[in-house]
Protein backbone atom coordinates (compact mmCIF):
# COMPACT_ATOMS: atom_id res chain seq x y z
CA UNK A 1 0.00 0.00 0.00
CA UNK A 2 1.30 3.34 -1.33
CA UNK A 3 4.55 1.34 -2.11
CA UNK A 4 5.86 1.74 1.67
CA UNK A 5 5.75 -2.07 2.23
CA UNK A 6 9.23 -4.50 1.73
CA UNK A 7 7.30 -7.19 -0.27
CA UNK A 8 4.01 -6.83 -2.57
CA UNK A 9 1.71 -8.98 -4.53
CA UNK A 10 2.03 -8.79 -8.24
CA UNK A 11 -0.06 -5.57 -9.25
CA UNK A 12 -2.43 -4.80 -12.27
CA UNK A 13 -0.23 -2.61 -13.80
CA UNK A 14 2.25 -5.50 -14.82
CA UNK A 15 4.33 -3.37 -18.17
CA UNK A 16 4.75 -6.94 -18.46
CA UNK A 17 8.47 -6.69 -19.65
CA UNK A 18 9.78 -9.92 -19.52
CA UNK A 19 13.11 -9.43 -17.41
CA UNK A 20 14.21 -6.94 -14.93
CA UNK A 21 17.33 -4.62 -15.52
CA UNK A 22 20.57 -6.03 -14.27
CA UNK A 23 21.38 -5.01 -10.79
CA UNK A 24 23.37 -1.78 -10.48
CA UNK A 25 26.93 -1.24 -9.32
CA UNK A 26 25.91 1.79 -7.64
CA UNK A 27 26.73 5.37 -8.35
CA UNK A 28 29.58 7.05 -7.66
CA UNK A 29 29.71 10.43 -5.08
CA UNK A 30 31.51 11.89 -8.12
CA UNK A 31 28.56 11.30 -10.75
CA UNK A 32 26.20 12.15 -7.92
CA UNK A 33 27.10 15.13 -7.81
CA UNK A 34 27.62 15.81 -11.73
CA UNK A 35 23.54 14.78 -12.02
CA UNK A 36 22.16 16.80 -9.28
CA UNK A 37 24.09 19.64 -10.90
CA UNK A 38 22.86 19.47 -14.28
CA UNK A 39 19.29 18.37 -13.03
CA UNK A 40 19.88 22.09 -11.12
CA UNK A 41 20.81 23.82 -13.98
CA UNK A 42 17.87 22.27 -16.91
CA UNK A 43 14.83 23.09 -13.96
CA UNK A 44 16.51 26.51 -13.82
CA UNK A 45 15.25 26.99 -16.96
CA UNK A 46 11.99 26.58 -15.84
CA UNK A 47 11.83 29.50 -13.38
CA UNK A 48 14.18 32.02 -14.02
CA UNK A 49 11.78 34.23 -15.49
CA UNK A 50 10.18 34.38 -12.11
CA UNK A 51 11.69 37.27 -10.94
CA UNK A 52 11.55 39.23 -14.17
CA UNK A 53 7.94 38.59 -14.93
CA UNK A 54 6.98 42.75 -14.69
CA UNK A 55 10.55 43.53 -17.31
CA UNK A 56 9.60 40.70 -19.89
CA UNK A 57 5.58 41.53 -19.61
CA UNK A 58 6.82 45.67 -20.24
CA UNK A 59 9.42 44.63 -23.09
CA UNK A 60 6.90 42.46 -24.88
CA UNK A 61 3.85 43.97 -24.50
CA UNK A 62 1.83 41.33 -22.57
CA UNK A 63 -0.65 42.89 -19.91
CA UNK A 64 0.44 42.62 -16.20
CA UNK A 65 -3.01 40.63 -15.30
CA UNK A 66 -2.36 38.00 -17.99
CA UNK A 67 1.94 37.43 -17.05
CA UNK A 68 1.39 34.45 -15.57
CA UNK A 69 0.76 32.94 -19.41
CA UNK A 70 4.90 32.72 -19.02
CA UNK A 71 4.67 29.78 -16.70
CA UNK A 72 1.82 28.53 -17.99
CA UNK A 73 2.92 27.97 -21.13
CA UNK A 74 6.52 27.02 -19.87
CA UNK A 75 4.61 24.20 -17.87
CA UNK A 76 2.21 23.31 -20.46
CA UNK A 77 5.25 22.00 -22.57
CA UNK A 78 6.47 20.38 -19.55
CA UNK A 79 3.57 18.53 -19.53
CA UNK A 80 3.84 17.52 -22.59
CA UNK A 81 7.58 16.59 -22.57
CA UNK A 82 6.64 14.09 -19.61
CA UNK A 83 4.42 12.75 -21.61
CA UNK A 84 6.17 11.64 -24.93
CA UNK A 85 9.95 12.18 -23.73
CA UNK A 86 10.78 11.02 -20.39
CA UNK A 87 8.99 7.32 -21.40
CA UNK A 88 11.92 7.11 -24.14
CA UNK A 89 14.20 6.19 -21.60
CA UNK A 90 13.10 2.96 -21.01
CA UNK A 91 13.35 2.18 -24.40
CA UNK A 92 16.35 4.03 -25.51
CA UNK A 93 20.17 5.34 -23.88
CA UNK A 94 19.39 7.82 -21.34
CA UNK A 95 22.74 9.10 -21.78
CA UNK A 96 22.07 9.73 -25.66
CA UNK A 97 18.65 11.06 -24.82
CA UNK A 98 20.16 13.54 -21.61
CA UNK A 99 22.95 14.65 -24.35
CA UNK A 100 20.11 15.60 -27.18
CA UNK A 101 17.78 17.20 -25.09
CA UNK A 102 20.82 19.50 -23.05
CA UNK A 103 21.62 20.89 -27.05
CA UNK A 104 18.19 21.34 -28.10
CA UNK A 105 17.15 23.01 -24.54
CA UNK A 106 20.45 25.98 -25.52
CA UNK A 107 18.78 26.18 -29.04
CA UNK A 108 15.40 27.49 -27.24
CA UNK A 109 16.79 29.18 -24.74
CA UNK A 110 18.50 31.63 -27.69
CA UNK A 111 15.42 31.59 -29.69
CA UNK A 112 13.43 33.16 -26.79
CA UNK A 113 16.34 35.31 -26.17
CA UNK A 114 16.32 37.02 -29.21
CA UNK A 115 12.29 36.69 -29.63
CA UNK A 116 11.13 40.40 -30.83
CA UNK A 117 7.27 39.61 -30.33
CA UNK A 118 5.27 37.96 -27.10
CA UNK A 119 4.21 35.14 -29.85
CA UNK A 120 7.43 33.80 -30.57
CA UNK A 121 8.86 34.13 -27.06
CA UNK A 122 5.55 32.03 -25.83
CA UNK A 123 6.52 29.72 -28.21
CA UNK A 124 9.94 29.22 -27.25
CA UNK A 125 9.46 29.25 -23.34
CA UNK A 126 7.16 26.40 -24.19
CA UNK A 127 9.93 24.56 -26.11
CA UNK A 128 12.18 25.34 -23.12
CA UNK A 129 9.37 23.71 -20.79
CA UNK A 130 9.35 20.54 -23.30
CA UNK A 131 12.81 19.88 -23.42
CA UNK A 132 13.13 20.48 -19.12
CA UNK A 133 12.40 16.92 -19.00
CA UNK A 134 15.86 16.16 -18.96
CA UNK A 135 15.45 16.32 -15.34
CA UNK A 136 13.34 13.55 -15.14
CA UNK A 137 15.18 11.75 -17.73
CA UNK A 138 18.80 12.09 -15.28
CA UNK A 139 16.58 11.43 -12.04
CA UNK A 140 15.42 7.77 -13.71
CA UNK A 141 19.18 7.38 -14.78
CA UNK A 142 20.13 8.24 -10.91
CA UNK A 143 17.72 5.61 -9.92
CA UNK A 144 18.83 2.97 -13.31
CA UNK A 145 22.72 3.53 -11.96
CA UNK A 146 22.48 3.34 -7.90
CA UNK A 147 22.32 0.32 -6.22
CA UNK A 148 18.80 -0.37 -4.73
CA UNK A 149 20.14 0.46 -1.08
CA UNK A 150 21.24 3.85 -2.01
CA UNK A 151 18.31 4.51 -4.46
CA UNK A 152 16.84 6.87 -1.82
CA UNK A 153 19.75 8.06 -0.97
CA UNK A 154 20.72 9.06 -4.48
CA UNK A 155 17.46 10.59 -5.15
CA UNK A 156 17.05 12.50 -2.70
CA UNK A 157 20.35 14.12 -3.48
CA UNK A 158 19.45 14.71 -7.13
CA UNK A 159 16.15 16.05 -6.00
CA UNK A 160 18.48 18.32 -3.47
CA UNK A 161 20.38 19.84 -6.70
CA UNK A 162 16.82 20.39 -8.56
CA UNK A 163 15.99 22.65 -5.94
CA UNK A 164 19.12 24.02 -5.55
CA UNK A 165 19.10 24.77 -9.36
CA UNK A 166 15.58 26.37 -8.89
CA UNK A 167 16.30 28.61 -6.44
CA UNK A 168 19.76 29.83 -7.68
CA UNK A 169 17.74 30.57 -10.91
CA UNK A 170 16.21 32.85 -9.20
CA UNK A 171 19.07 34.79 -7.41
CA UNK A 172 21.00 34.99 -10.61
CA UNK A 173 18.61 35.41 -13.25
CA UNK A 174 17.67 38.61 -10.69
CA UNK A 175 21.62 39.88 -11.02
CA UNK A 176 21.83 39.14 -14.70
CA UNK A 177 18.73 41.06 -15.65
CA UNK A 178 20.01 43.88 -13.65
CA UNK A 179 23.02 44.40 -14.83
CA UNK A 180 22.12 43.19 -18.85
CA UNK A 181 18.64 43.15 -19.29
CA UNK A 182 16.28 40.02 -19.45
CA UNK A 183 17.44 38.98 -22.60
CA UNK A 184 20.72 38.43 -21.10
CA UNK A 185 19.27 35.51 -18.74
CA UNK A 186 18.22 33.17 -21.87
CA UNK A 187 22.19 33.81 -23.79
CA UNK A 188 23.76 32.78 -20.10
CA UNK A 189 21.41 29.90 -19.71
CA UNK A 190 21.87 28.63 -23.41
CA UNK A 191 26.06 28.79 -23.01
CA UNK A 192 25.74 26.86 -19.22
CA UNK A 193 23.48 24.35 -21.00
CA UNK A 194 26.12 23.24 -23.58
CA UNK A 195 28.65 23.48 -21.56
CA UNK A 196 27.33 21.05 -19.00
CA UNK A 197 26.64 18.92 -22.37
CA UNK A 198 30.09 18.22 -23.02
CA UNK A 199 30.61 17.35 -19.06
CA UNK A 200 27.79 14.66 -19.53
CA UNK A 201 29.21 13.72 -22.49
CA UNK A 202 32.50 12.50 -20.73
CA UNK A 203 31.41 11.31 -17.82
CA UNK A 204 28.69 9.52 -18.02
CA UNK A 205 28.41 5.91 -18.87
CA UNK A 206 27.40 3.99 -21.69
CA UNK A 207 24.40 1.95 -21.51
CA UNK A 208 23.82 -1.36 -22.59
CA UNK A 209 21.14 -1.70 -24.77
CA UNK A 210 18.24 -2.75 -23.72
CA UNK A 211 17.22 -6.25 -22.81
CA UNK A 212 13.12 -5.93 -23.55
CA UNK A 213 12.90 -3.70 -26.86
CA UNK A 214 9.27 -2.06 -26.75
CA UNK A 215 7.66 0.05 -29.49
CA UNK A 216 6.84 3.70 -28.60
CA UNK A 217 3.07 2.97 -28.87
CA UNK A 218 3.73 -0.11 -27.00
CA UNK A 219 5.31 2.53 -24.39
CA UNK A 220 1.92 4.97 -24.58
CA UNK A 221 0.13 2.21 -23.94
CA UNK A 222 1.48 0.76 -21.20
CA UNK A 223 1.66 4.16 -19.55
CA UNK A 224 -2.14 4.46 -20.18
CA UNK A 225 -2.58 1.43 -18.39
CA UNK A 226 -0.69 2.31 -15.39
CA UNK A 227 -2.54 5.40 -15.29
CA UNK A 228 -5.91 3.94 -15.54
CA UNK A 229 -4.91 1.30 -12.80
CA UNK A 230 -2.22 2.30 -10.35
CA UNK A 231 -3.45 3.65 -6.69
CA UNK A 232 -0.34 4.15 -5.42
CA UNK A 233 0.15 6.42 -8.43
CA UNK A 234 -2.93 8.02 -8.48
CA UNK A 235 -2.27 8.72 -4.59
CA UNK A 236 1.25 10.28 -5.04
CA UNK A 237 0.11 12.11 -8.47
CA UNK A 238 -2.58 13.91 -6.38
CA UNK A 239 0.12 14.92 -4.04
CA UNK A 240 2.40 16.44 -6.67
CA UNK A 241 -0.55 18.42 -8.18
CA UNK A 242 -1.60 20.35 -4.65
CA UNK A 243 1.89 20.66 -3.28
CA UNK A 244 3.30 22.56 -6.71
CA UNK A 245 -0.02 24.17 -7.41
CA UNK A 246 0.90 26.07 -3.67
CA UNK A 247 4.59 25.87 -4.63
CA UNK A 248 4.12 27.94 -7.94
CA UNK A 249 1.35 30.24 -6.60
CA UNK A 250 3.85 31.74 -4.11
CA UNK A 251 7.10 32.20 -6.47
CA UNK A 252 5.05 33.26 -9.62
CA UNK A 253 2.81 35.90 -7.36
CA UNK A 254 5.76 36.56 -4.57
CA UNK A 255 7.77 39.03 -6.93
CA UNK A 256 4.53 41.54 -7.74
CA UNK A 257 4.45 43.09 -4.09
CA UNK A 258 7.98 42.99 -3.61
CA UNK A 259 8.55 45.20 -6.49
CA UNK A 260 6.15 47.77 -4.93
CA UNK A 261 5.59 50.07 -2.21
CA UNK A 262 6.74 49.88 0.60
CA UNK A 263 9.43 46.95 0.06
CA UNK A 264 10.75 48.56 -3.88
CA UNK A 265 13.03 45.17 -3.92
CA UNK A 266 15.11 45.05 -7.36
CA UNK A 267 15.36 41.98 -9.20
CA UNK A 268 18.49 40.45 -7.57
CA UNK A 269 17.20 41.15 -4.10
CA UNK A 270 13.51 39.68 -5.23
CA UNK A 271 15.74 36.11 -6.07
CA UNK A 272 17.59 36.23 -3.06
CA UNK A 273 14.76 35.53 -1.34
CA UNK A 274 15.42 31.92 -3.25
CA UNK A 275 18.12 31.83 -1.08
CA UNK A 276 15.85 30.97 2.03
CA UNK A 277 14.63 27.56 0.25
CA UNK A 278 18.20 25.87 0.79
CA UNK A 279 16.54 24.24 3.83
CA UNK A 280 14.15 22.91 1.40
CA UNK A 281 17.07 21.28 -0.40
CA UNK A 282 18.86 19.67 2.58
CA UNK A 283 16.16 18.00 3.70
CA UNK A 284 15.25 15.97 0.54
CA UNK A 285 18.05 13.47 0.96
CA UNK A 286 17.13 12.93 4.60
CA UNK A 287 13.16 12.20 3.02
CA UNK A 288 14.47 9.58 0.53
CA UNK A 289 16.11 7.35 3.31
CA UNK A 290 12.90 8.14 5.66
CA UNK A 291 10.76 6.88 2.78
CA UNK A 292 13.32 3.53 2.32
CA UNK A 293 12.38 2.95 6.00
CA UNK A 294 8.64 2.36 5.74
CA UNK A 295 8.22 5.84 6.95
CA UNK A 296 6.65 7.64 3.85
CA UNK A 297 3.30 8.50 5.11
CA UNK A 298 4.43 9.91 8.60
CA UNK A 299 6.83 11.96 6.29
CA UNK A 300 4.34 13.18 3.87
CA UNK A 301 1.48 14.15 6.70
CA UNK A 302 3.97 16.19 9.04
CA UNK A 303 5.18 17.72 5.76
CA UNK A 304 2.01 19.00 4.33
CA UNK A 305 1.21 20.15 7.89
CA UNK A 306 4.42 22.44 7.73
CA UNK A 307 3.30 23.65 4.06
CA UNK A 308 -0.02 24.43 5.62
CA UNK A 309 1.52 26.38 8.64
CA UNK A 310 3.55 27.94 6.10
CA UNK A 311 0.59 29.99 4.68
CA UNK A 312 -0.06 32.21 8.07
CA UNK A 313 3.68 33.32 8.27
CA UNK A 314 3.54 34.63 3.87
CA UNK A 315 0.08 36.24 4.95
CA UNK A 316 2.01 38.80 7.69
CA UNK A 317 4.27 39.40 4.84
CA UNK A 318 3.00 43.59 5.00
CA UNK A 319 4.46 43.29 8.98
CA UNK A 320 7.37 42.25 7.83
CA UNK A 321 9.90 40.79 5.24
CA UNK A 322 11.18 38.59 7.74
CA UNK A 323 8.02 36.62 7.91
CA UNK A 324 8.56 35.89 4.38
CA UNK A 325 11.22 34.56 4.45
CA UNK A 326 10.47 31.88 7.50
CA UNK A 327 6.84 31.35 5.29
CA UNK A 328 9.82 30.31 2.03
CA UNK A 329 11.75 28.25 4.50
CA UNK A 330 9.15 26.05 6.02
CA UNK A 331 7.12 25.69 1.83
CA UNK A 332 10.42 24.71 0.18
CA UNK A 333 10.88 22.25 3.04
CA UNK A 334 7.46 20.25 2.92
CA UNK A 335 7.16 20.54 -0.89
CA UNK A 336 10.40 19.24 -1.96
CA UNK A 337 10.02 16.87 1.66
CA UNK A 338 6.91 15.42 0.02
CA UNK A 339 8.33 15.85 -3.40
CA UNK A 340 11.58 13.20 -3.12
CA UNK A 341 9.04 10.99 -0.62
CA UNK A 342 6.65 10.39 -3.61
CA UNK A 343 9.52 9.48 -6.23
CA UNK A 344 11.00 7.05 -3.98
CA UNK A 345 8.47 5.35 -3.34
CA UNK A 346 6.99 4.83 -6.80
CA UNK A 347 10.53 3.94 -8.61
CA UNK A 348 11.30 1.42 -5.60
CA UNK A 349 8.33 -0.47 -7.12
CA UNK A 350 9.43 -0.97 -10.70
CA UNK A 351 12.88 0.90 -11.04
CA UNK A 352 12.77 -1.33 -14.96
CA UNK A 353 9.81 1.38 -15.70
CA UNK A 354 11.58 4.65 -13.73
CA UNK A 355 10.82 6.33 -17.15
CA UNK A 356 6.93 5.77 -17.17
CA UNK A 357 6.49 5.63 -13.51
CA UNK A 358 8.14 8.97 -13.58
CA UNK A 359 6.68 10.87 -16.72
CA UNK A 360 3.06 10.23 -15.54
CA UNK A 361 3.71 11.24 -11.66
CA UNK A 362 5.93 14.51 -13.39
CA UNK A 363 2.97 15.09 -15.77
CA UNK A 364 0.66 15.97 -12.69
CA UNK A 365 3.46 18.22 -11.17
CA UNK A 366 3.59 20.05 -14.23
CA UNK A 367 -0.59 20.83 -14.13
CA UNK A 368 0.15 21.67 -10.70
CA UNK A 369 2.59 24.11 -11.38
CA UNK A 370 0.89 25.48 -14.72
CA UNK A 371 -2.62 25.96 -12.67
CA UNK A 372 -0.84 27.24 -9.57
CA UNK A 373 1.01 29.98 -11.67
CA UNK A 374 -2.06 31.11 -13.56
CA UNK A 375 -4.48 31.36 -10.44
CA UNK A 376 -2.00 33.30 -8.46
CA UNK A 377 -1.44 36.06 -10.92
CA UNK A 378 -5.05 36.14 -11.03
CA UNK A 379 -5.81 35.93 -7.63
CA UNK A 380 -2.92 39.03 -6.97
CA UNK A 381 -5.27 41.43 -9.64
CA UNK A 382 -8.47 40.61 -7.82
CA UNK A 383 -7.62 40.63 -3.99
CA UNK A 384 -3.55 41.29 -3.62
CA UNK A 385 -0.96 40.10 -1.47
CA UNK A 386 -4.11 38.29 0.64
CA UNK A 387 -5.62 36.58 -2.34
CA UNK A 388 -2.58 34.77 -3.07
CA UNK A 389 -2.49 33.42 0.55
CA UNK A 390 -5.67 32.27 0.56
CA UNK A 391 -5.09 30.44 -2.32
CA UNK A 392 -2.28 28.63 -1.11
CA UNK A 393 -3.80 28.02 2.13
CA UNK A 394 -6.68 26.13 -0.19
CA UNK A 395 -4.80 24.45 -1.84
CA UNK A 396 -2.92 23.34 0.86
CA UNK A 397 -5.50 22.08 3.08
CA UNK A 398 -6.87 20.14 0.54
CA UNK A 399 -3.55 18.06 0.53
CA UNK A 400 -3.89 17.68 3.72
CA UNK A 401 -7.21 16.38 3.74
CA UNK A 402 -6.36 14.15 1.17
CA UNK A 403 -3.82 12.74 3.36
CA UNK A 404 -6.32 12.68 6.22
CA UNK A 405 -8.49 10.55 4.36
CA UNK A 406 -6.14 8.14 2.63
CA UNK A 407 -3.14 8.02 5.78
CA UNK A 408 -5.32 5.16 8.60
CA UNK A 409 -5.47 2.40 5.64
CA UNK A 410 -2.11 3.37 4.39
CA UNK A 411 -0.53 3.81 8.15
CA UNK A 412 -2.03 0.35 8.59
CA UNK A 413 0.20 -1.60 6.01
CA UNK A 414 3.40 0.66 6.97
CA UNK A 415 5.97 -1.05 8.16
CA UNK A 416 9.43 -0.34 9.42
CA UNK A 417 12.93 -1.01 8.05
CA UNK A 418 15.70 -0.81 9.54
CA UNK A 419 19.11 -0.42 7.35
CA UNK A 420 21.15 -3.52 7.44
Amino acid sequence: MDGEKTAQAPNATDLRKPAKEPRAPGLSPRLTLLLAAACGLAVGNVYNAQPLLETIATGLGIPLGNVGIIGTITQVGYGFGLVFIVPLGDMLSRRSLALWQFTLSAAALLVAGFAGTRTLFLVATGMVGLLAVVVQVLVALAASLAAPEQRGRALGLVTSGVVTGILTARVLAGFIADVAGWRAVYFTSAGAMVAMAALLFRSLPQQPKKTAPITYAGLLRSMAKVLWQDRDLHLRAGFAFLIFATFSSLWTAVALPLGREPFMLSHAQVGLLGLAGVVGALAAGGAGRLADRGLGTTVTGLALGLMLLSWLLLAMLPISLAWLVGGVVLLDLAVQAVHVTNQSLLMSQRPEAAGRLIGLYMVFYSLGSASGAIASTAAYAQAGWLGVCSLGAALSSGAVLLWILTSRRRHAHEVEVLPH
